[in-house]
């Protein structure tokens, strides 16, 4: 915020705010960046796994094997939030378990959970995307402008 937009606060309100900026707890951001790397690699890691299993027991090539691998990763993530898991992983790790496909099942999952004694169409196809609903347009807005620049670069003559 510039200095312009800044409210004049009271001497009062000044030493409340340092009163309070004294109290708050320390954060420790480098033990929750290492958890958030450790238990997102460690999904990832799960993901390959997933993918190796269809890619040796079934036919699939490592191209189109992703597509399953991403379900099964959905599904398994859906399974552990109606257990309550997730949940717990999600507090533990941050941003590690937010950032897969398996933290957007998570939130689409959990909202469906808690809006369900509203019913099925208003509680949870009304509130199922509303957390989801800006991951979702954000994607598909990302994708339009790489289609868009990838054509436009093709037409141009390049790779």
């Amino acid at each position: 915020m510039s200095d312009k937009k800044k409210k004049k606060l009271t001497p009062t309100q000044q030493e409340y705010q340092a009163f309070a900026k004294a109290r708050e707890p320390a954060r420790p951001v480098w033990k929750n960046c290492i958890r958030a790397f450790w238990v997102g690699g460690f999904i990832c890691l799960i993901g390959q796994g997933i993918s190796e299993f269809y890619t040796t027991f079934f036919d699939f090539n490592e191209r189109t094997a992703g597509n399953p691998t991403v379900a099964t990763l959905i599904f398994i993530s859906v399974l552990l939030t109606g257990f309550g898991v997730y949940d717990h992983l999600a507090q533990f790790a941050g941003a590690g378990s937010a950032v897969p496909v398996t933290g957007f099942a998570n939130s689409i999952a959990s909202a469906a959970i808690e809006h369900r004694s509203e019913g099925y169409v208003l509680g949870v196809g009304g509130n199922m995307f509303k957390l989801a609903g800006s991951v979702i347009v954000f994607g598909v807005f990302a994708a339009f402008v790489v289609a868009l620049v990838k054509t436009i670069v093709i037409m141009l003559g390049g790779a």
